[in-house]
């Protein structure tokens, strides 16, 4: 077996697990999850119709690429949404199966081991497909820890030289998980600077660019690049989603864009990989990338739990709307481990302990004394774990 796997933590919901194993829950209280992001809002009935309508498609081999109409489709959303010039289908766009599988591949096919101690930088707290992905690629992951006090930036300067020179590979998140927080253009020049200087590829996951509130879309990658006058998107490679746009987690139906020469290798990896859309699927995400009506209905129901959720929250727990995504990071008056298991013994409510999100890193666990409340339950039942939470949080007080 590859002795790589052995390097690999237990994934967040597996502590989790373990963690609630040891407590019996109040039978008083249904169980109500705002642990895991899994969207549980209905998936558009218009995206089911194209599903089926592209079931004859099955009789047929996918193509790596998919088609021209999905590739063009994804090309036109993106000009749209961010204001720019549609990337290239041949060259710039490559259909993937969830954003999930993408970023873990796209290590795989980035990271040279034949260079010394290759280094894979991450954001902390942060999505652990980026670590997994780096200790099964050969490489070794480095965390910048993003910190409240500095309204959680990515700090570069905690890293040394003697790091950045190894860095093959940087993972980003805009709108962050779990803090929400958007990258702003000034950030990205910075980080574009240090892509430059150290000729490490950046790979943006914008899985959550669509849950935003208001008006004040979050800036892109491929549109900061554009912005600053890197319309090639040298060494830049977004990973977006439908399935929390959508509403269609069980598609796995994503796209990564950017750099026209890393994806003709990432291509050429993802070809033996085997790991082509299936032409239903293809036909469904057409669709979806077309409508952006069931995209604002999305917004508002995320808008409506946000709004009432801090009015229940704010006046026991230090909770603040995020810039996006459909998660609350709160600091806890306890460990983050046992708020979490008290509460879900006490109120059958499950949220995930920060610190189950991140490493130590620079002294610091930077998710410890957090939580991770993801609103993603139906209004009602998202409010009434927002009031079993303030209860619980009153008592402890």
């Amino acid at each position: 077996m590859n002795r790589d796997l052995n390097k690999l933590q237990p994934y967040p919901f597996q502590k989790l697990a373990k963690l609630f194993g040891e407590v019996t829950t109040n039978p008083a209280f249904k169980p109500i999850c705002l642990h895991i992001g899994e969207p549980k809002h209905a998936t558009p009935q218009f995206i089911k119709e194209a599903l089926i309508a592209g079931l004859d498609g099955l009789a047929n081999y996918p193509t790596t690429n998919g088609s021209d109409a999905l590739r063009t489709s994804i090309a036109d959303w993106l000009a749209s949404r961010y204001g720019i010039p549609a990337p290239d289908i041949t060259t710039q766009i490559l259909p993937v199966n969830g954003s999930r599988e993408a970023l873990f591949a796209f290590a795989q096919a980035v990271i040279d081991r034949s260079k010394n101690d290759p280094v894979v930088v991450c954001p902390n707290p942060f999505y652990q497909i980026y670590e997994g992905a780096a200790l099964l690629a050969g490489a070794t992951p480095y965390f910048l820890n993003t910190l409240p006090e500095d309204a959680y930036a990515l700090n570069f300067g905690q890293l040394p030289e003697s790091v950045w020179q190894r860095t093959q590979l940087l993972y980003v998140c805009s709108p962050g998980n779990p803090n929400g927080r958007v990258i702003p253009l000034a950030e990205w020049k910075i980080l574009f600077e240090l892509s430059d200087r150290y000729g490490f590829v950046i790979a943006s996951d914008e899985c959550y660019s669509e849950i935003y509130f208001g008006t004040g879309k979050p800036l892109g990658a491929l549109q900061a690049a554009q912005q600053l006058g890197r319309g090639d998107y040298r060494n830049l490679v977004v990973f977006s989603s439908l399935s929390k746009r959508s509403n269609v987690p069980g598609m796995r139906s994503g796209f990564v864009a950017g750099d026209a020469e890393i994806l003709g290798q990432f291509a050429l990896f993802r070809t033996y990989h085997g790991c082509a859309m299936s032409p239903a699927i293809q036909n469904a995400t057409i669709s979806a990338w077309h409508d952006e009506n069931h995209v604002a209905e999305n917004r508002l129901l995320y808008s409506e739990k946000f709004a009432k959720v801090i009015t229940l929250l704010a006046p026991v727990l230090p909770v603040t709307k995020p810039d996006a995504g459909f998660y609350l990071w709160i600091k806890t008056p306890i460990a983050d481990t046992v708020f979490a298991q008290q509460l879900y013994r006490d109120y059958n409510v499950s949220v995930l302990p920060g610190s189950f999100l991140a490493r130590e890193a620079q002294g610091v666990n930077p998710g410890a004394n957090f939580i991770r409340l993801a609103l993603v339950a139906s209004l009602d039942e998202t409010l009434e774990a927002a009031r079993r939470i303030a209860e619980f949080t009153q008592k402890l007080n």
